[in-house]
């Protein structure tokens, strides 16, 4: 049973649930806004059994790219994090392989469920993970940029529960394209130290990402600026605080830090956008989410 519930946790660990719970809230609020464009207010039960298929399938996408992450990583890990699953031997690169492929599989064929074109934006989105995990993420220029569209697929994903929305709404993915290109600058070498220049960088692209929270009516005249403003200012203190911090020392721990909660902002950042479009009370709906990915990312890494 300790054998069991060693190996569970290690997979566990490789999964890293805090995150997954980060790009259901890019699923749900692409949902909610796709309703909303689509009828001008949000006024279809959520629980649709297609949203569930939604939510399961950026659960595969997203789980199935970050443990072939840790595979594609596990030489440097070997070195770099000995502590991590595979390095340590809790987890068998071998099947943390085959695991992290079957769950970008489920990904796809569970958006197949809902239609074609949710396959399509799951299978791109699987593509692009793989392309990332084994080569984007060594490139300096293409690699923010290749997670970046990871991001801005899965927000699409949420929003082709409507076909029809999903062309108009086609600019909403700009904004997770942008934030996580800054949030992967600003991880560029966390373990050994911050990098001025990409922290920089990384805070410009985060006030674009406020900028367009704020002034996304000029895009959707159905957006309504006034709802989104509160949960514009909770993200910028979540990512300017600890990115500030991170500017000063360039310490590991403050870097990953920055990181950390860049990553868990995203799930304001969808509120945000959420609540622009559907009202503030879906916007807190999604924000929800937050508190339950910060718990669980006490007991499980984000980065």
């Amino acid at each position: 049973m300790s054998n069991f519930n060693t190996t569970l946790k290690a997979y566990l660990q490789l999964l890293r649930p805090a995150n997954i719970i980060t790009s259901i809230a890019d699923v749900v609020a692409g949902i909610i806004i796709a309703h909303t464009w689509s009828t001008g207010k949000f006024s279809q039960d959520p629980l649709t059994i297609d949203s569930f298929f939604l939510v399961l399938s950026t659960i595969g996408l997203y789980g199935g790219g970050i443990v072939l992450n840790d595979v594609f990583d596990a030489k440097l890990d070997a070195v770099e994090r000995p502590e991590r699953p595979i390095p340590s031997g809790r987890a068998k690169k071998q099947s943390a392989a085959l695991f992290g492929t079957l769950l970008l599989i489920f990904g796809v064929l569970t958006a197949w469920q809902v239609s074609l074109s949710s396959a399509i934006i799951a299978l791109a989105v699987a593509i692009l993970a793989v392309l990332y995990d084994a080569w984007g993420k060594h490139q300096e220029a293409f690699g923010p940029i290749n997670m970046g569209f990871c991001r801005g697929g899965n927000l699409l994903l949420g929003i082709s529960i409507i076909n029809t929305a999903i062309a108009p709404c086609l600019s909403l993915a700009i904004v997770p394209v942008v934030f996580i290109t800054a949030v992967t600058m600003v991880s560029r070498g966390e373990v050994n130290g911050g990098n001025r220049p990409a922290i920089i960088a990384g805070g410009i692209l985060y006030a674009i990402v406020v900028l367009f929270i704020l002034g996304a009516r000029y895009a959707f005249p159905i957006y309504m600026p006034i709802f989104s403003m509160p949960f514009a200012l909770i993200f910028a203190l979540l990512v300017y605080r600890p990115l500030i911090k991170a500017y000063r020392t360039l310490k590991p721990a403050d870097v990953g830090k920055a990181i950390k909660f860049g990553v868990l902002s995203l799930i304001v950042m969808d509120a945000g956008l959420t609540a622009g479009f559907a009202g503030p009370e879906y916007g807190l709906g999604v924000l929800l989410l937050l508190p339950l990915s910060m718990l669980v990312a006490k007991l499980f890494a984000v980065t």
